[in-house]
C-alpha cells in the first residue's frame, strides 16, 4: 500500500470515527436543549402547560431511564436512587393530597426534574462533552446580553414579543414588575426576571475557573465580567448571592492555593462568625442573613417570615406534606408564594420527599467535591467548576423558587457533573499472553531456529492488543 492510500485509509476511517460522531451528537443535543430553555415558546392542552423543554424530555425520559438502568451511563450512584426515590415520594404524596391533579402535575414535574438529571447525565460523559457545555452555556448569556440591556431600558422582552405573534405557541407572560434602581427587571424568555438572573448566574464560575485550559486569563476574566453584568440586570438578591458565593470561593482558593486545609479552615471560619452573630445581635442568624442578601429591610422581612412560617406547615404535616394545597400563615400575608425551593420541597412532598431531594444533591456535590485530584489533573477545573457553581445555586435556591424551564436547567446542569463521581476501578485479571499452546509448538531446533520464531509470532498475534516480544526466547511466567 503507496503512503498515498494510507493516508487516505486514515482520514476515510476518521469519518466514521464513534467518538467522533458521538460528540456531534452531544453538541446538537446540548443545543437543542439550551435554546428551548431561552426560546419562551409552549403549547396549552387543556388545563396543562408545555413548554418546548418539558415537551422534548417527555419524548426522551423512557429511552434515558432504560439506557440508564442498562448501565449504558456508566454504574449506579445513590444519587440515581435518591433522585428516583423523590420522584416517587412526589407522585405518592400528589395523589394522597391532590387526587384529581396528581397525573398532571407528578408527570410535569417529573419531566423536568428527573428527565432533565437523566438528559444531563447521558449527554456528559467526557471532558470534552462538558467543555462543549460550558462554552456553549457561555456563548448563550454573551449572545443575550444585548437584548437583555433593551429590555432594561425599555421594560419590553424582545423574545417574549416576538413568540407571543406565533399561532398556537403559548409565550410566557411579560411581568411588570417594580423598577429597582431606575432599571426595569430583565426577564428574556423565562416566566420570571429571577429565572434570568439564576440562569446567567451559573456561568461564574464554569467560564471563570472551567475554562482555563481554553481561554486566556484576561479573555476569561472579560467574560466573566459580562455574564455578572447579564446576572445584576435581573435585578434579583438569589442572582447576586449565587454570583457572590462563587467569586468569593474563587478568591478563597486564590488567596489560600498554598494550604491544603483551606476548606477546612473556610468551614470553620463560618461555623464561628454563625456561633458569633446568634450570640451577639439581637436577631437570628436567619434574619441577619435575610437582611444582607435581599434589597431591602421589607424584603429581608418578609423571607424571614416565610421561612418561619413554613417550618410550622412541615412540622404539621411531616410524612406527606401539603401537595399543592394552600399553606397556613399569617392573615396579613396576602401573598402565598414562597421564595425558598428547598422549604417549598418540605412544604409539598413531606419531610421524606425532601431528605431524597437534599440527601441526592449533597451527596453528589460531596462525593465529587471529595474526589482525590492532582492540580495538574485536566479534570481538576472542571471539578472545581462545577462545584463551586453548586455551592452558589444551593444558597441561592434558599432564597428564590425554581420552577418550568430554569428547574428543568438547574438539574440538567446537576446531571452534567455525575461523570465526574469518583467510580472505584475494578481489577482486570490480564491473561497470559505469553502462553503458546502445546499442540501449536513445534520442537526447538537449533538447526532450524526461524520454523520456531515464526510460529510463535503467529500464535501472538491471535492475542490482540500485545506486540510481538523482540526475542522469544526471552518469554518468561
Amino acid at each position: 500500500m503507496s503512503i498515498a492510500d494510507s493516508e487516505f485509509s486514515r482520514n476515510f476511517n476518521g469519518l466514521y470515527d464513534p467518538d467522533l460522531r458521538r460528540r456531534s451528537s452531544v453538541g446538537v443535543v446540548i443545543g437543542i436543549f439550551l435554546l428551548l430553555i431561552l426560546l419562551p415558546i409552549g403549547v396549552n392542552i387543556g388545563p396543562l402547560y408545555l413548554s418546548g423543554t418539558r415537551l422534548f424530555l417527555i419524548v426522551v425520559i423512557i429511552p434515558l431511564a432504560v439506557n440508564l438502568i442498562r448501565g449504558r451511563y456508566g454504574p449506579f450512584i445513590a444519587t440515581d436512587v435518591l433522585f428516583a426515590l423523590h420522584f416517587i415520594w412526589m407522585s405518592l404524596a400528589l395523589g394522597v393530597n391532590n387526587p384529581d391533579q396528581a397525573v398532571q402535575n407528578a408527570g410535569a414535574t417529573g419531566a423536568d426534574f428527573l428527565g432533565s438529571y437523566l438528559l444531563g447525565r447521558a449527554c456528559i460523559r467526557t471532558r470534552d462533552d462538558f467543555l462543549t457545555l460550558i462554552r456553549a452555556i457561555v456563548a448563550l448569556i454573551i449572545i443575550c446580553l444585548p437584548f437583555a440591556v433593551i429590555e432594561a431600558v425599555t421594560g419590553i422582552s424582545p423574545l417574549i414579543e416576538m413568540a407571543g405573534r406565533i399561532p398556537f405557541v403559548s409565550a410566557p407572560l411579560d411581568l411588570s414588575i417594580d423598577r429597582r434602581l431606575g432599571l426595569e427587571r430583565v426577564q428574556m424568555g423565562f416566566e420570571h426576571p429571577i429565572h434570568w438572573g439564576v440562569f446567567c448566574s451559573v456561568g461564574t464560575a464554569i467560564c471563570l475557573v472551567g475554562l482555563q485550559a481554553t481561554l486566556t486569563f484576561f479573555s476569561r476574566v472579560l467574560l466573566t465580567v459580562l455574564i455578572c453584568l447579564s446576572a445584576l440586570l435581573a435585578l434579583s438578591s438569589g442572582a447576586i448571592l449565587s454570583v457572590a458565593v462563587q467569586i468569593g470561593l474563587i478568591l478563597w482558593a486564590a488567596v489560600f492555593r498554598s494550604n491544603p486545609k483551606r476548606w477546612l479552615i473556610l468551614l470553620v471560619v463560618m461555623t464561628l462568625c454563625y456561633g458569633a452573630v446568634d450570640l451577639l445581635s439581637n436577631r437570628t442568624p436567619l434574619r441577619v442573613f435575610m437582611s444582607y442578601a435581599t434589597f431591602s429591610a421589607d424584603s429581608a422581612y418578609w423571607r424571614a417570615t416565610i421561612f418561619e412560617w413554613g417550618m410550622v406547615n412541615v412540622w404539621a404535616q411531616p410524612m406527606w406534606g401539603l401537595g399543592l394545597n394552600d399553606w397556613v400563615r399569617p392573615i396579613w400575608m396576602h401573598t402565598a408564594s414562597i421564595d425558598n425551593f428547598w422549604l417549598l420541597s418540605a412544604m409539598r412532598y413531606g419531610i421524606p420527599g425532601f431528605a431524597f431531594l437534599a440527601g441526592g444533591y449533597g451527596y453528589a456535590v460531596w462525593r465529587i467535591g471529595m474526589r482525590s485530584l492532582r492540580e495538574d489533573d485536566a479534570l481538576w477545573p472542571l471539578r472545581r467548576a462545577w462545584v463551586f457553581c453548586f455551592v452558589g445555586l444551593t444558597l441561592a435556591l434558599a432564597t428564590v423558587h425554581v420552577w418550568g424551564t430554569l428547574h428543568a436547567l438547574v438539574f440538567f446542569l446537576f446531571g452534567s457533573g455525575m461523570w465526574l463521581f469518583p467510580h472505584k476501578v475494578a481489577a482486570v485479571r490480564q491473561p497470559k499472553i505469553w502462553y503458546v499452546p502445546e499442540r501449536r509448538l513445534p520442537k526447538f531446533s537449533r538447526a532450524n531456529p526461524v520454523q520456531y520464531t515464526q510460529s510463535l509470532s503467529v500464535d501472538y498475534a491471535g492475542a490482540e492488543g500485545h506486540e510481538m516480544p523482540a526475542r522469544p526466547g526471552t518469554l518468561s511466567s
